[in-house]
């Protein structure tokens, strides 16, 4: 039995028991609003047939173009929930055609980016319905976001064939191996892709391409499309590569005079392959130091000082920085807060961890254009990041 109080003893506790909670005022603001959006749609539609027949409802006029003909009623998923039995206003002759809700159009724009936006950073298909029907009401089929997300298409197709502005003082290249389900099985495909960095020390991921291997063949189609597109490499000064021939061929044939910076991070695992597990410390840790120093002089004394102390213990360590050690230090001739950026392609790899962190839940991609589209989101995704946030070693002059 409900216990009543005299109204001297009701106390504040009591008097907010017969407050709703947060859910029910939530929901009754939601359920208001949803029906508030109907209505605007429905009276837009019926302007709108009302403009195309110069005729409103049982109204006579010389100047009507066409009569009514009852409604249709159609449900759309929009970003503050579902609106179902929205009343589409038809006429006779089946002309009109409402710009309010397109033809086939079931949800929201809005909503189809959300979708999108969700599978880009990692939500797989069939997990993005536990996602949106929490929060939508309504969730959506594997299916359909997979046709949400095949839009995508347009937009990798407009960035590969962007014009490029000649902005870029440095230009890092370099490759990703992902796994692409074929014909014939799952085989590794490559992407080649160029980063740079602008002149006002904004990074960009400027271009990435599908190719079949690191030949000399491949990078130099892709690289002759940066040209072709805009990057003429007046203002870079310098490129950075991991030191793969057939990329360093190419760059002979489309950028001959801009200087080639090799990788130290893959100069130094190469050279670790080639020690005894016993001396790989003591011996990586010297050649560490020739990158260290603080001009180019400097960097080849020391140069020559581990060459000569390790020679004799590890002379196929020794030889994989001697025979390259010309293209290891040209970064010293940039400004000394550029050289930890740009001694290394260390800037691209990390652009590459975050495709692989992205792809890590699949197994491999189905086709090839699954690769363009997760590609292309991670790249709009960092690229607008770092849009706002350049480096600060390359906004000032050193």
């Amino acid at each position: 039995m409900v216990e009543v109080k005299d109204l001297t003893e009701v106390t504040v506790e009591d008097l907010w028991k017969e407050v709703k909670d947060e859910d029910e005022w939530w929901g009754e603001i939601k359920s208001l609003s949803m029906r508030g959006v109907k209505r605007l749609l429905e009276s837009a539609m019926e302007s709108e047939l009302l403009e195309e027949l110069h005729a409103g409802k049982y109204r006579r006029t010389e100047l009507r173009r066409g009569y009514r003909n009852g409604y249709r009623y159609r449900g759309l998923l929009t970003e503050m929930g579902p609106i179902e039995h929205i009343r589409v206003p038809r006429d006779r002759d089946g002309t009109y055609r409402t710009k309010v809700l397109p033809r086939y159009q079931r949800r929201q724009k809005r909503v189809n980016r959300m979708v999108r936006r969700m599978f880009v950073l990692g939500v797989s298909t069939r997990r993005v319905r536990d996602v949106i029907e929490p929060l939508l009401g309504q969730g959506v089929s594997a299916q359909t976001v997979s046709r949400i997300c095949r839009t995508l298409d347009a937009e990798v197709q407009r960035y590969q064939a962007r014009p490029l502005l000649d902005r870029y003082q440095y230009l890092f290249l370099d490759g990703i191996v992902l796994r692409v389900k074929g014909a014939a099985g799952v085989k590794r495909r490559l992407v080649l892709c160029a980063y740079g960095i602008r002149q006002d020390g904004v990074r960009e991921l400027v271009a990435f391409r599908q190719a079949k291997s690191e030949s000399q063949a491949q990078w130099l189609a892709f690289i002759n499309n940066l040209y072709e597109r805009g990057l003429r490499g007046a203002n870079l000064t310098m490129v950075t590569t991991d030191g793969c021939v057939g990329l360093h061929n190419a760059l002979d044939t489309v950028y001959p005079y801009v200087p080639r910076q090799r990788c130290w991070a893959h100069k130094l695992r190469n050279v670790a392959s080639k020690l005894p597990r016993r001396i790989q410390e003591p011996c990586l840790a010297g050649a560490k130091t020739i990158y260290q120093a603080s001009t180019r002089t400097e960097a080849v004394i020391r140069f020559r000082q581990w060459a000569e102390m390790w020679r004799e213990q590890a002379p196929n360590a020794v030889r994989c920085i001697e025979v390259d050690i010309d293209e290891l230090l040209p970064f010293l001739d940039c400004p000394t807060d550029h050289w930890r950026k740009v001694r290394t392609t260390n800037a691209i790899e990390r652009a590459f961890r975050e495709v692989r962190r992205r792809t890590r839940p699949m197994s491999c991609f189905q086709n090839s254009a699954s690769v363009d589209r997760i590609i292309f989101g991670v790249i709009s995704h960092l690229n607008n990041n770092w849009n706002d946030t350049p480096l600060h070693q390359f906004t000032h002059n050193s």
